[in-house]
């Protein structure tokens, strides 16, 4: 038995089967298989480079058309690395008789061919060890391309572990008997950790050995309220893990028993609870988990889960489909988050060297114009079809949100010229999530008409401190009295110029917090839909001036750690029924 602690993104005890799924932009673990997995392994391998020969093929008819044959001579050596018995046995060797794994075959077999090639003394065969890397490449992609395909046929109870998981593969993880997931990198407000938290699903990131340790079906606990992975566990361990299963089921029971409920405290005061939401079919959950509304849908979604620029028609079906299922409901659209880790710095020819404070969210979209403008035509567009309001992210100077509105207008003109339908009404906000931002509020509620405090980028630039790293996690809270105290003003601001302010990070989602922000004033919460009923229930048991006293002791605090300790211990005395047996800060 082996425990492994990481970061826990996503509450919840879960027993299952692993599933490994490697990184193509990772050396792979080195990991054995069992005797009796050598014949599919190899059935596996045949089929890599079957398919690569296809797809070389392919490209060598066209380079010879379009670019000549010297060019197609390129993929006929690759061809022909290939179908030489010389490296292709071996593979199959280290397969049967060193029970290695089809891709760690590949790797390592393919590494000891470019170091004898990178080892000749004539520079002809030293320039083909890129070649070599190349064919490494495309016969491993497919085998791993190939293997997450499977997981559809893993079953139920599967585990998935991974270096890393793209948006594509957690969004799928729904409809593929996934019950919770561990990976080796991530932070709390990693992709997949928001898928997972929108999932309900248990997760643990930032494992460190986690793929070197764990192999294909061993039994795995991921226990996603304490950060633990645990690999092969013993029985004492299971039943432990298993009473811990029963308990957080209970509790989950508990919660949902309220879910259509009104969202009051005690003291008759109002709080609106949204949902955020990737896809367009998760208003619906939003609903059933006793949402009013959507009060964040992250649009990026539509491309980090395809392989192309989605269209404006595309798009526009997408957000009809959402406004139409929210029926009148509240529903906040913000524009295209993309850089930084998402979707831009993988397809870039030239990456960014520090893309979190690069051209990412509304600085992209506006570099990026005729991107930007057909996607506020479909968000226009689809705004003929109910009420909708627009948000724009990361915006750190009153220049930007004029730039954005501007834009918005341009497009609202073209629309009436050729008589297509829009609101012209929609209010148009902004996310608050940059120091400069807050310390400027008042400037804003000039111009916006709506804030919505995104509490990720905000702790991650207010604390200079990477969201998505794992080396820092312990660095990256949100009880940062700097980062409270930037919310203050933010409220302040949106109060004195009567600008809604909401608060819509993950922050919002912690029943930990709930008194917090209810007592610096935010009077509006959007969360993942999954954690709404355990916010519902910690605003249903409080009174006003209950919160204000406590965020009035919060800010006389000057340590993280002191916010925290003060958070927990009135979570715990209060609400222990949601916090019972946790060693941690979160929900149970």
């Amino acid at each position: 038995m082996r425990t492994l602690r990481g970061i826990a993104v996503s509450p919840g005890v879960v027993v299952g089967r692993a599933f490994v799924v490697d990184d193509l932009r990772r050396p792979v673990a080195a990991r054995q298989i069992e005797a009796s997995a050598v014949d599919a392994e190899r059935s596996r391998l045949t089929s890599a480079i079957d398919a690569s020969l296809e797809e070389l093929d392919a490209l060598r008819s066209r380079a010879e058309g379009e670019l000549g044959k010297e060019a197609a001579q390129i993929f006929a050596f690759h061809q022909g690395m290939l179908l030489d018995r010389t490296l292709v046995e071996p593979l199959h060797a280290r397969i049967a008789e060193e029970l290695e794994s089809a891709e760690v075959a590949v790797q390592e077999q393919f590494r000891e061919v470019a170091e004898r090639f990178a080892g000749m003394p004539d520079s002809a065969f030293r320039t083909k060890v890129d070649d070599v890397w190349d064919v490494h490449h495309r016969v491993l992609r497919h085998l791993i391309g190939e293997h997450v395909q499977e997981l559809s046929d893993a079953g139920m109870e599967t585990v998935v572990l991974a270096p890393e998981l793209t948006p594509t593969q957690a969004a799928g993880f729904g409809e593929q008997g996934v019950v919770g997931f561990a990976t080796e990198s991530g932070g709390a407000t990693s992709h997949s950790a928001i898928f997972a938290r929108a999932l309900g699903l248990p997760a643990v990131v930032g494992v460190e050995t986690l793929m070197s340790l764990a192999r294909p079906q061993d039994e795995i606990v991921v226990d996603g309220d304490e950060g633990l992975v645990v690999i092969r566990p013993d029985e004492r361990t299971l039943e432990r893990y298993r009473q811990r299963a029963v308990r957080a089921a209970e509790i989950r029971s508990l919660v949902e028993g309220e879910r259509g409920l009104a969202a009051e405290t005690r003291d008759g005061v109002h709080i609106e609870l949204l949902g955020n939401i990737e896809f367009a079919h998760e208003v619906k959950q939003v609903s059933d988990e006793g949402g009013e509304g959507v009060g964040l849908f992250r649009t990026e979604f539509l491309w980090l889960t395809s392989d192309h620029e989605p269209t404006e028609e595309e798009q526009f079906v997408a957000f009809r489909r959402a406004i139409e299922d929210s029926a009148g409901r509240v529903m906040t659209i913000r524009t295209f988050d993309l850089g930084a880790d998402k979707y831009t710095q993988a397809r870039a020819m030239y990456p960014e060297r520090n893309p979190f404070l690069g051209q990412r969210s509304i600085r992209y979209c506006l570099a990026n114009p005729l991107m930007f403008k057909r996607h506020l035509r479909a968000v226009l567009r689809s705004s003929a079809f109910g009420p909708i309001r627009l948000m724009f992210p990361l915006v750190s100077s009153t220049e930007e949100l004029r730039q954005g509105r501007m834009m918005v207008r341009e497009v609202m003109e073209d629309l009436a010229e050729e008589g297509v339908a829009y609101d012209a009404g929609i209010p148009i906000g902004m996310m608050m999530e940059v120091p400069s931002a807050a310390v400027m509020a008042s400037a804003f509620a000039k111009e916006a008409d709506f804030f919505s405090i995104g509490t990720n980028d905000l702790v991650q630039y207010a604390l200079a401190v990477d969201r998505t790293n794992e080396r820092v996690a312990e660095l990256y809270s949100e009880a940062a009295p700097a980062v409270i105290r930037l919310m203050k003003e933010i409220v302040r601001a949106g109060r004195r110029a009567e600008v809604p302010v909401s608060c819509c990070g993950e922050m919002a989602g912690d029943p930990m917090y709930t008194m917090l922000l209810l007592g610096i004033g935010l009077r509006t919460l959007s969360a993942s839909a999954s954690r709404l009923p355990y916010v519902k229930r910690v605003v249903r048991a409080v009174r006003m001036d209950e919160c204000e006293q406590l965020a009035r002791r919060v800010g006389s605090l000057d340590s993280e750690r002191q916010v925290s300790a003060l958070l927990r211990e009135q979570a715990r005395t209060r609400f222990p029924e949601l916090f019972d047996g946790r060693a941690d800060d979160g929900p149970a």
